[in-house]
C-alpha cells in the first residue's frame, strides 16, 4: 500500500533500519535476506532524498535527516498498532517472537536462567535475546533496541512503567580454606583482607558495594578487578581473598564451588531489582505474559520482600546519580 508514493510496508523497515544502524543487523530482525534490507534501504534513501545511513570506518551512522525521523516513524507505528491493529488473545502455548531483554550477568543466573528454561516448556515459540547493561540501559527502552530492562530501581526511567521484582542483600565469600571467614567478620578483618571487586562496561564503573565503602571513607585493598559478577567467586578460590556480591548469587555459586558465605560486619543497603519496559508497549499482551511470569520467579524464591529503609532509600539515589554522572 502507498501513501503519497511512499511504500508503507517500508516503515516498518525504517523503524528497525534506524533503531540496528546496521543493514545485516536489520535483516536479521525483519528477517529478510541482506540484499532485500539493502533494496529496502535504497527505496527509502530515494524517497526521503538523503542517505539516512552513512559509512564511517567500520561502522554506520545516522544523517541528520535519519536521527530526525527517529520518534516520529516510531510514533507512527505505536498508533498503528495501538488504535488499528486488531489485538489478539496471547495464547503462551502458540506465540512466535523474539523479546529482548537487557540485564547483567547477575540477573541472568539469579532470576532468567531459570525463568527462561521453564519458558521453554509454557511458550515454546518465544525467542530470547539477553543484552549485556550499557552505560545508558533508560535509552536502551527509549530507543526500542530492547523490550525489557531488569536493572536497580533507582536507575529505571520515571517516563516508562514498571514493575518490583525482588529485593537481594549483600554478604561477604571466600573459598572454603579462608581462615578469616571461619568467625564472624569484624571491620578490621574485613578491610584488612585483599578483595576482589567488579567494574562494569567499558567506562569501568564500580559495582554498588564498591561505591557504598568509599562513600564510608573506608579504604578496601582491591587485588583483583573483574570484568563482571559472575567472575567474583571464581576468583577467590584457592586463595585468602574475599569478594562482597549479591547473597541470592553467592548461594548459588557456593552449591557448585568450594565456597563460604560470611555476613557482613556493617550494614551495607539491599538492592531492589525492577523490570521496565516502554510506555508504547502497555497493550503487548506477550510482555505483559512475561513480565507476569518473571515477578512469579523473582519473589517465589524469597516470598514478600520488606521495603528499603529511609536511609537505604537515599543512599542508592545518591548511588544512581552518581553513575549516570560518568
Amino acid at each position: 500500500m502507498r501513501f503519497e508514493r511512499l511504500d508503507l510496508n517500508l516503515l516498518v523497515a525504517l523503524d528497525v533500519l534506524l533503531a540496528e544502524r546496521s543493514v545485516s543487523l536489520a535483516a536479521e530482525r525483519l528477517f529478510l535476506s541482506q540484499s532485500a534490507a539493502s533494496s529496502a534501504l535504497a527505496r527509502l534513501r530515494e524517497y526521503f532524498g538523503d542517505e539516512l545511513l552513512i559509512t564511517k570506518g567500520r561502522q554506520m551512522t545516522l544523517t541528520v535527516r535519519a536521527e530526525n525521523l527517529i520518534e516520529p516513524v516510531r510514533a507512527v507505528l505505536d498508533q498503528i498498532r495501538s488504535t488499528i491493529t486488531v489485538s489478539q488473545p496471547f495464547d503462551p502455548a502458540s506465540a512466535d517472537r523474539q523479546v529482548r531483554i537487557m540485564a547483567s550477568d547477575y540477573t541472568t543466573q539469579v532470576l532468567l536462567a531459570d525463568a527462561l528454561a521453564d519458558f521453554a516448556r509454557l511458550a515454546p515459540g518465544l525467542r530470547f535475546e539477553l543484552q549485556p547493561m550499557g552505560r545508558k540501559p533508560v535509552e536502551a527502552i527509549d530507543r526500542g533496541f530492547a523490550d525489557l530492562l531488569i536493572t536497580i530501581d533507582f536507575a529505571v526511567s520515571p517516563d516508562h512503567p514498571s514493575r518490583f521484582l525482588f529485593e537481594d542483600d549483600y554478604v561477604v565469600v571466600g573459598c572454603r580454606s579462608n581462615r578469616a571467614l571461619s568467625r564472624p567478620l569484624t571491620p578490621e578483618i574485613y578491610f584488612g583482607l585483599g578483595h576482589v571487586t567488579a567494574r562494569l562496561g567499558r567506562g569501568h564503573m564500580p559495582a554498588f558495594d564498591e561505591w557504598f565503602t568509599r562513600r564510608q571513607r573506608q579504604t578496601r585493598r582491591v587485588e583483583v578487578v573483574a570484568p563482571n559478577f559472575l567472575s567474583l567467586p571464581l576468583l577467590v578460590l584457592d586463595t585468602d581473598r574475599v569478594a562482597t556480591m549479591h547473597r541470592r548469587q553467592a548461594e548459588r555459586m557456593a552449591r557448585i564451588f568450594p565456597l563460604q558465605i560470611a555476613e557482613l560486619p556493617f550494614t551495607m543497603p539491599a538492592i531492589r531489582q525492577v523490570v521496565q519496559w516502554h510506555c508504547a508497549n502497555g497493550s503487548d499482551k506477550a510482555l505483559a505474559w512475561v513480565v507476569e511470569h518473571l515477578i512469579l520467579f523473582a519473589q517465589g524464591e524469597k516470598g514478600d520482600q520488606a521495603e528499603p529503609q529511609e536511609e537505604h532509600d537515599a543512599m542508592l539515589r545518591r548511588f544512581t546519580l552518581d553513575y549516570r554522572a560518568r
